[in-house]
Protein backbone atom coordinates (compact mmCIF):
# COMPACT_ATOMS: atom_id res chain seq x y z
CA UNK A 1 0.00 0.00 0.00
CA UNK A 2 0.84 3.42 -0.59
CA UNK A 3 2.50 5.64 2.04
CA UNK A 4 -0.64 7.47 3.43
CA UNK A 5 0.70 9.36 5.81
CA UNK A 6 1.08 12.30 2.92
CA UNK A 7 -2.70 11.77 2.10
CA UNK A 8 -4.01 12.14 5.58
CA UNK A 9 -1.70 15.38 5.62
CA UNK A 10 -3.91 16.72 2.37
CA UNK A 11 -7.21 15.52 3.89
CA UNK A 12 -6.40 17.01 7.33
CA UNK A 13 -5.23 20.45 5.21
CA UNK A 14 -8.44 20.26 3.48
CA UNK A 15 -11.29 19.76 6.26
CA UNK A 16 -9.75 23.49 7.21
CA UNK A 17 -11.23 25.10 10.44
CA UNK A 18 -13.89 22.54 10.90
CA UNK A 19 -11.31 19.63 11.48
CA UNK A 20 -11.67 15.68 11.45
CA UNK A 21 -12.01 13.13 13.96
CA UNK A 22 -9.88 9.64 13.96
CA UNK A 23 -13.19 8.01 12.51
CA UNK A 24 -13.55 10.29 9.85
CA UNK A 25 -10.00 9.84 8.75
CA UNK A 26 -10.30 6.11 8.98
CA UNK A 27 -13.48 6.06 7.05
CA UNK A 28 -11.32 8.37 4.16
CA UNK A 29 -9.01 6.04 4.17
CA UNK A 30 -10.45 3.26 4.67
CA UNK A 31 -8.23 1.97 7.58
CA UNK A 32 -8.60 1.49 11.36
CA UNK A 33 -9.13 4.57 13.57
CA UNK A 34 -6.27 3.33 15.06
CA UNK A 35 -3.94 3.89 12.37
CA UNK A 36 -5.95 6.95 11.75
CA UNK A 37 -4.75 7.93 15.24
CA UNK A 38 -1.52 6.95 14.84
CA UNK A 39 -1.07 8.58 11.50
CA UNK A 40 -2.08 11.95 12.99
CA UNK A 41 -0.08 11.82 15.87
CA UNK A 42 2.68 11.41 13.81
CA UNK A 43 1.97 14.58 11.83
CA UNK A 44 1.42 16.21 14.84
CA UNK A 45 4.85 15.57 15.77
CA UNK A 46 6.21 16.21 12.56
CA UNK A 47 5.22 20.12 12.80
CA UNK A 48 6.06 20.51 16.42
CA UNK A 49 9.79 21.26 14.41
CA UNK A 50 10.17 25.29 14.50
CA UNK A 51 11.39 24.76 10.52
CA UNK A 52 7.47 24.87 10.39
CA UNK A 53 4.47 27.99 10.85
CA UNK A 54 1.73 25.42 10.96
CA UNK A 55 1.01 22.62 14.18
CA UNK A 56 -1.37 20.41 14.68
CA UNK A 57 -3.61 20.54 17.23
CA UNK A 58 -6.40 17.73 18.50
CA UNK A 59 -9.18 19.39 20.69
CA UNK A 60 -12.12 17.43 21.72
CA UNK A 61 -11.08 14.56 19.54
CA UNK A 62 -10.99 16.75 16.36
CA UNK A 63 -7.88 17.14 14.84
CA UNK A 64 -6.80 20.76 12.95
CA UNK A 65 -4.25 22.91 11.46
CA UNK A 66 -3.80 26.63 13.83
CA UNK A 67 -0.67 28.95 12.35
CA UNK A 68 2.08 28.87 15.84
CA UNK A 69 1.77 32.10 18.39
CA UNK A 70 5.29 33.36 16.36
CA UNK A 71 3.04 34.31 13.16
CA UNK A 72 0.16 35.92 15.09
CA UNK A 73 2.03 39.12 15.59
CA UNK A 74 2.77 38.92 11.68
CA UNK A 75 -0.82 37.75 11.04
CA UNK A 76 -2.18 40.47 13.00
CA UNK A 77 -0.04 43.46 11.04
CA UNK A 78 -1.32 40.83 7.31
CA UNK A 79 -5.00 41.82 8.61
CA UNK A 80 -4.32 45.32 9.46
CA UNK A 81 -3.11 46.05 6.05
CA UNK A 82 -5.62 44.35 4.14
CA UNK A 83 -8.48 46.18 6.36
CA UNK A 84 -8.03 49.14 4.29
CA UNK A 85 -8.18 48.28 1.17
CA UNK A 86 -11.65 47.36 -0.40
CA UNK A 87 -13.31 44.12 -0.28
CA UNK A 88 -13.21 41.90 -3.47
CA UNK A 89 -15.97 41.04 -5.36
CA UNK A 90 -16.32 37.52 -3.40
CA UNK A 91 -15.40 38.95 -0.43
CA UNK A 92 -18.87 40.60 -0.75
CA UNK A 93 -21.06 38.05 -1.95
CA UNK A 94 -20.21 36.24 0.61
CA UNK A 95 -20.65 38.78 3.13
CA UNK A 96 -23.86 39.51 1.64
CA UNK A 97 -24.97 35.76 2.05
CA UNK A 98 -24.18 35.97 5.54
CA UNK A 99 -25.94 38.73 6.25
CA UNK A 100 -29.27 37.86 4.06
CA UNK A 101 -29.08 34.41 5.26
CA UNK A 102 -27.53 34.14 9.19
CA UNK A 103 -27.05 32.28 10.92
CA UNK A 104 -25.64 29.91 7.82
CA UNK A 105 -22.50 27.28 7.65
CA UNK A 106 -19.44 27.32 5.63
CA UNK A 107 -21.32 24.43 3.26
CA UNK A 108 -24.74 26.45 2.78
CA UNK A 109 -22.59 29.36 1.55
CA UNK A 110 -20.70 27.25 -0.81
CA UNK A 111 -24.01 25.66 -2.01
CA UNK A 112 -25.41 29.29 -2.83
CA UNK A 113 -22.11 30.65 -4.49
CA UNK A 114 -20.97 27.25 -6.01
CA UNK A 115 -17.29 27.64 -4.94
CA UNK A 116 -15.46 27.07 -1.94
CA UNK A 117 -15.32 30.05 0.60
CA UNK A 118 -13.16 28.80 3.77
CA UNK A 119 -10.36 31.51 3.16
CA UNK A 120 -12.80 34.49 2.22
CA UNK A 121 -14.57 33.25 5.58
CA UNK A 122 -11.17 33.36 7.38
CA UNK A 123 -10.65 37.20 6.33
CA UNK A 124 -14.23 38.57 6.73
CA UNK A 125 -13.67 37.00 10.32
CA UNK A 126 -10.07 39.39 10.32
CA UNK A 127 -11.81 41.90 9.42
CA UNK A 128 -14.40 41.48 12.30
CA UNK A 129 -17.08 41.52 9.54
CA UNK A 130 -18.20 37.90 10.33
CA UNK A 131 -18.06 36.15 13.59
CA UNK A 132 -18.91 32.93 14.79
CA UNK A 133 -22.77 32.67 16.63
CA UNK A 134 -23.03 29.19 17.32
CA UNK A 135 -23.24 25.59 16.04
CA UNK A 136 -25.72 24.39 13.69
CA UNK A 137 -27.46 21.17 14.92
CA UNK A 138 -26.54 18.79 11.69
CA UNK A 139 -24.00 16.30 11.93
CA UNK A 140 -20.74 17.12 12.39
CA UNK A 141 -22.12 20.62 14.27
CA UNK A 142 -20.67 23.06 11.55
CA UNK A 143 -20.13 26.23 12.62
CA UNK A 144 -23.03 29.10 11.96
CA UNK A 145 -21.61 32.57 11.05
CA UNK A 146 -23.44 35.99 11.75
CA UNK A 147 -22.43 39.08 10.75
CA UNK A 148 -20.65 41.90 13.90
CA UNK A 149 -21.51 45.30 15.00
CA UNK A 150 -18.37 46.14 12.88
CA UNK A 151 -20.39 45.15 10.07
CA UNK A 152 -23.58 47.66 11.38
CA UNK A 153 -21.05 50.54 11.50
CA UNK A 154 -19.60 49.86 7.99
CA UNK A 155 -22.36 50.07 6.39
CA UNK A 156 -24.37 51.81 8.51
CA UNK A 157 -27.38 50.02 9.30
CA UNK A 158 -29.33 50.15 12.98
CA UNK A 159 -30.85 46.51 11.98
CA UNK A 160 -30.52 44.30 9.41
CA UNK A 161 -33.84 45.20 7.93
CA UNK A 162 -32.74 47.70 6.51
CA UNK A 163 -30.92 45.30 4.04
CA UNK A 164 -32.48 46.46 0.38
CA UNK A 165 -34.77 43.56 -0.74
CA UNK A 166 -33.82 40.79 -2.69
CA UNK A 167 -35.56 40.60 -5.62
CA UNK A 168 -38.51 37.79 -5.98
CA UNK A 169 -37.52 35.83 -9.06
CA UNK A 170 -40.41 33.43 -10.10
CA UNK A 171 -38.77 30.01 -12.40
CA UNK A 172 -39.83 31.40 -15.17
CA UNK A 173 -37.86 34.81 -15.20
CA UNK A 174 -34.88 33.68 -13.80
CA UNK A 175 -35.72 31.12 -17.24
CA UNK A 176 -35.91 34.15 -19.31
CA UNK A 177 -32.63 35.78 -18.04
CA UNK A 178 -30.90 33.02 -19.85
CA UNK A 179 -32.69 33.25 -23.04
Amino acid sequence: MENILPIAEGLLFLVGDEGITDELMASSLECSEETAHTLLDQLQKKYQDDGFGMEIVCYGGVWKFVSKAVVHPYAQRLFQNTKSTALSQSALETLAIVAYKQPITRVEIEEIRGVGCDMMLRKLQARNLIMEVGRSEAPGRPILYGVTDEFMDSFKLLSLDELPELPNFSEQQSENLFD
